[in-house]
Formats: structure tokens, C-alpha cells, sequence
């Protein structure tokens, strides 16, 4: 059969250790058979990015919003251990944290429910959209370990002490945001509610951050107010804030199907919560969207280094390929909606579904296999490039 034809590439940035087999193997067995695969590609993976000074990791956020659409591989944010493993020139920055700051965007994680895996809240039936805002705090925070001596922070002629250590050690940070970031992330999520007519539900902890947090639902406040209350009552949906302590508390008594937005930090945390709770980290897909329109996709799980590890002795692994998978069909599926080409747009549906009629049928990765229940369904564990090839049967 003739491939379906691309008209604009894609930006396709590759990544480190086990996901990075999966990469190659999602496009071999999956992609390329069906597609003219057309892409600007960049090799993030740690050995380049050190090569480079990390300048490909620039140039790959400048190419997503240049073309509009990019697919990651999962990638190392390397520790000291890992500068000493690799003999790296620095402890280089989180790829997806530079990507973020270059794109300006908001990060949506929403889980891939399938029939079988019963989340371990009861009560969620629909899924739990997390929106991170991918700018600021801990992931652009400056720190200081100290002994003695008084520390205080200032900004042009403000100036207030933050404590003085006296003879004692210590350690500081100092993190930031700024207004024009924070009014992206809040326009961002309350447009992506729009889109996909969901409640949104806004969190932080303004009561002890009277100033940091509190700007944030100020904001908040003020775009809802101001640009889309009319348009919320219109789509029947509903904007909702609360202290982040009395969200967690909601949220697990709630059914789901809402778009919990979150500060960076705590959109990190609570993803990895939600996306286990709902099966697997490893069933969660991500999002990059920017002010601009420009979308970057992702896995929302590592680079599976114990897998790695015994793929490289030759040894056989059973990685949960669904969330690099997804990415790909996000990617694919949104190139397609932007150039009109609903046969690209087609093809990616077709791919998720068969994907989902794998699992449902019982053929899966032994981490799904040990909490899969679906009556009159025989469970059979299959290692990682079984899995997308038993796929590949149904597409």
C-alpha cells in the first residue's frame, strides 16, 4: 500500500537508555511501515548534550516552535553520579526544564485508561488532567549552601532578611516566577478547558505564600474575571479554586474528569501520583503546549535505567511502551489537524486504539499484567518488542 504522505515534519528529539531502544522500535515496527515519516531530528541523548555544551537542546525547543510539533524521547537529568558515569564537562540542566522555559508553555498529563486496570481510587471513572506550569520555582531555583552569616533577599531597593544564621550552617534557596509566565500558564489552562469542555480546578498554599502563591490565584482570578467567565457558564463548565491541602482532599474523594492546574512543583508531584494511582506511570501521557500554539509531546516517565541495564547484558525486558507510544500518536495526530491531513490524523487514532485492543485483549508488559483483571480475558506477559508487535497484528 502507498504510505500516508507528510507535508510538514515534525521535530523529533531522541533520548537516553531504555526509551530510547523503545524509540527506535515504536518507529520500525509501528511508524515507518505506515508513514512517510518526515522529521528534523535532534539527538538529546547526555553524551550529545555534553558535546554540545546542551546547545541541541536549544535548538530543539527553537525547531518545536518553529514547526509547531515535536515528539521527545525520555532523557537523563544527570546527577553527580551520573556527571562521574559519563565524564561529563558539567551537571547539566533537566532537557524538558530548558525546553519549557524556552517554550513558555503549560505541561497537560492525562492518564490512558483502559478496560482491565481498575485505578486504585475506586471512585475515578474519568481521568484527572494535570496541568503543570513548566516555568519557575525549584526547576529555576538558585541555592546556596552556607555556614554562618546573614542571608537576605533583594531586589533593586527592596530588601528583607531571610535569617541569620549567626555561626550555624545552613543551606538557602531562592526561587521565581514571573507575571507574564504565570498569565501564559493561566490562559493556557483555561483555553485547554474550553477545548475539551472540562471543569478546571486551580490550586496553591496562598494562606502560608501570601505573596508568591497568592500572586498566582490573583491572576488566576483576574483572566477568569476579566476573559472567560462568560465563556465557562456558556460551555456549562466551571472554574474552581482552593488551598492545594483541601484539593488533595477533593480529588480523591472525587469521580474525576476534571484539569487539576498546578505550580511546577507540585504539578510534578501530583502527576506521578495520579498517573499511579490510575495503573502506571508508564500509561501517562504529556503534553508541552506553548502561548503560541506550539505543541512538544512526551512520555511522562524516565529513561527505565534497570531495564537499560539488563537490556545491555543481552538480557530480555518487558517495558511499557504506551506512554512513548502516545507521544508519538499525540505528535502525529496534531501535525495531521494542523496541515488538514486527516489521514495522518486517522492513522494515529487507529494506532491508540489498537494499542488499547492489545491490552484489552490480554496480551501486555508484565508491569500491566500484574493488576490486569477483565472477565474472560487470559493474561499473557509479553516482553518489550513482543508487545508493540502484537500491535502491530491488530493495526
Amino acid at each position: 500500500m502507498d504510505k500516508i504522505k507528510m507535508t510538514t515534519p515534525l521535530v523529533e528529539m531522541d533520548g537516553d537508555e531504555m526509551t530510547r531502544i523503545l524509540w527506535k522500535w515504536v518507529k520500525e515496527i509501528l511508524i515507518t511501515p505506515y508513514v512517510d515519516l518526515k522529521t528534523v531530528y535532534f539527538d538529546l541523548s547526555l553524551e550529545n548534550r555534553d558535546a554540545t555544551d546542551d546547545k541541541v537542546t536549544v535548538e530543539a525547543a527553537q525547531a518545536c516552535l518553529k514547526y509547531g510539533v515535536g515528539v521527545k524521547c525520555a532523557t537523563i537529568t544527570p546527577n553527580a553520579a551520573r556527571v562521574e558515569e559519563f565524564g561529563l564537562k558539567k551537571m547539566w540542566a533537566s532537557p524538558n526544564a530548558t525546553i519549557r522555559a524556552l517554550m513558555d508553555g503549560t505541561v497537560f498529563r492525562a492518564p490512558v485508561l483502559v478496560k482491565g486496570i481498575t485505578p486504585l481510587v475506586p471512585g475515578w471513572t474519568a481521568p484527572i488532567v494535570i496541568a503543570r506550569h513548566a516555568y519557575g520555582d525549584v526547576y529555576k531555583g538558585v541555592e546556596l549552601s552556607v555556614k554562618g552569616g546573614k542571608a537576605e533577599l533583594s531586589c533593586g531597593d527592596d530588601k528583607k532578611t531571610v535569617f541569620d544564621f549567626g555561626e550555624k550552617s545552613g543551606i538557602l534557596q531562592a526561587i521565581h516566577n514571573t507575571d507574564a509566565s504565570i498569565r501564559s500558564f493561566a490562559k493556557s489552562c483555561f483555553n485547554y478547558a474550553l477545548d475539551t469542555k472540562t471543569d478546571l480546578w486551580f490550586s496553591t498554599k496562598d494562606t502560608i505564600s501570601k505573596i508568591y502563591d497568592h500572586t498566582f490565584k490573583d491572576i488566576f482570578q483576574e483572566i477568569y474575571d476579566n476573559e472567560y467567565k462568560e465563556k465557562f457558564e456558556a460551555a456549562g463548565i466551571e472554574y474552581f479554586y482552593t488551598l492545594i491541602d483541601d484539593a488533595v482532599a477533593r480529588v480523591m474523594r472525587s469521580k474525576g474528569g476534571f484539569i487539576w492546574a498546578l505550580k511546577n512543583y507540585d504539578g510534578d508531584v501530583m502527576s506521578d501520583m495520579v498517573a499511579t494511582a490510575f495503573g502506571s506511570l508508564a500509561m501517562m501521557t504529556s503534553v508541552l503546549v506553548s502561548p503560541t500554539g506550539a505543541y512538544e509531546y512526551e512520555a511522562a516517565h524516565g529513561t527505565v535505567t534497570r531495564h537499560f541495564r539488563k537490556y545491555q547484558k543481552g538480557e530480555s525486558t518487558s517495558t511499557n511502551s504506551v506512554a512513548t507510544l502516545f507521544a508519538w500518536t499525540g505528535a502525529l495526530r496534531k501535525r495531521g489537524e494542523l496541515d488538514g491531513n486527516k489521514e495522518l490524523s486517522a492513522f494515529a487514532d487507529k494506532l491508540e486504539k489498537a494499542t488499547l485492543d492489545t491490552i484489552e485483549s490480554g496480551e501486555m508488559t508484565k508491569d500491566l499484567a500484574g493488576m490486569f483483571s477483565l472477565e474472560g480475558v487470559t493474561v499473557k506477559a509479553l516482553d518489550s518488542r513482543e508487545f508493540l508487535e502484537a500491535i502491530a497484528a491488530r493495526l
